[in-house]
């Protein structure tokens, strides 16, 4: 018979659900995504460190377990809300099932709540911290227990690492540093014919130059930005450096940051596969993945920053090209896996970046 768990929010509004995976009291900060598949990719996304997450689509685990499919090497979300659970994969790539994934990362599961009811109450009331257990003694309490909590250290917690190359050999040195990069994003740069340099958040401009990169990427990653002042200060350094640039998610906030803008935390943030966002240049508009809590305030972009993506929901900033410097960022994953696809051309347009620079150094050489 399944244990009975307990999610309590900060403001007092409690759930009776069933317990599976890890069995642990857990606080963090609860926020939902409405994708629909790409469940593992989550799990084990850097960018959840700190955050409980809950899925609106309501059945999770159908096709089990696929660690190919990871984008780290653990998980890092504080626990897992689903409607429903299912305990009988099938897929002829599954290695196992969602409980045991849980178990095995130590990362408690809450299923048989209303998660349609617990997703209005945060985009109402706006994104809170939350208390599960399975101890019922413990709930008069639950909600003032977590209020206090805050997520602090989180890029340091998630890219604690010596620098290392994922391949050898490529055409193209890029160095990606790495904020709690998703797998996906040297993937993406690998089949693009590129020697891949990963170095950890607390990099120096100074050691990152050393490497002689034909580009530099600036990864995703979790918490706050504006938490990251010794980052920011690097990113300075960088932009001027004349090496052309890439930033995703947090990397577009960072670089945002480094330029002078400003960012501010949004209501319930944009988690999910299905942000549309809309190209200013050409009203085009997108199908993206995305995964953040804050956003880059358009208002405050500095003379030459130029917001390029906006997106269609709320207007927010999803885009800036630094004119006059090789520099262009996005808040969205045009890597996401498993989709959609639609602006995975923007690393395309980096490597072209790159070769263009490498040619007019090539040609000043001669």
């Amino acid at each position: 018979m399944a244990k009975k768990a307990y999610l309590v929010l900060e403001n007092g509004t409690v759930f009776q659900g069933f317990s599976f995976g890890a069995e642990a009291d857990v606080i963090g900060e609860i926020v939902f995504t409405t994708a629909m598949t790409g469940y593992l990719e989550t799990l084990t996304d850097p960018s959840y460190y700190g955050q409980i997450v809950v899925q609106t689509f309501p059945l999770i685990g159908n096709y089990g377990v696929i660690p190919a499919d990871y984008e780290s090497a653990r998980s890092w979300v504080k626990a897992y809300i689903v409607r429903e659970w299912c305990q009988s994969p099938s897929n002829f790539r599954c290695e196992g099932d969602l409980d045991s994934l849980l178990k095995q990362q130590g990362v408690p599961g809450l299923w048989g709540i209303d998660t349609r009811r617990l997703t209005k109450i945060i985009r109402e009331s706006g994104v809170m911290n939350a208390f599960i257990t399975t101890d019922e003694s413990k709930v008069p309490t639950g909600a003032e227990l977590c209020r206090p909590y805050v997520i602090t250290g989180a890029v340091n917690a998630v890219s604690n690492f010596d620098a290392y190359e994922t391949v050898e050999n490529g055409e193209r040195t890029v160095v990606l540093w790495d904020f709690g990069a998703k797998e996906n994003i040297p993937r993406e740069l690998i089949r693009r014919g590129c020697k891949v340099i990963r170095v950890p958040g607390s990099t120096t401009a100074e050691e990152v130059l050393a490497y002689n990169p034909n580009g530099i990427m600036l990864s995703n990653g979790p918490g706050d930005p504006s938490e990251n002042t010794a980052i920011i200060n690097e990113l300075q350094k960088i932009a001027d450096c004349g090496v052309p640039v890439f930033g995703i998610c947090l990397g577009h906030q960072l670089m945002a940051l480094a330029m002078g803008a400003k960012t501010e935390k949004l209501h319930y943030g944009h988690r999910g596969a299905n942000q549309p966002v809309k190209e200013i240049a050409t009203g085009r508009v997108f199908i993206t993945t995305q995964n953040h809590g804050y956003a880059v305030v358009s208002d405050s972009l500095p003379e030459g920053a130029v917001l390029s993506y906006a997106n269609a929901n709320d207007g927010t900033c999803e885009g800036v090209n630094y004119t006059g410097r090789p520099i262009f960022t996005v808040q969205f994953h045009p890597e996401a896996c498993g989709g959609p696809l639609d602006t995975r051309f923007l690393f395309d347009k980096f490597i072209d970046l790159i070769d263009a620079h490498k040619g007019s150094k090539e040609a000043k050489g001669a």
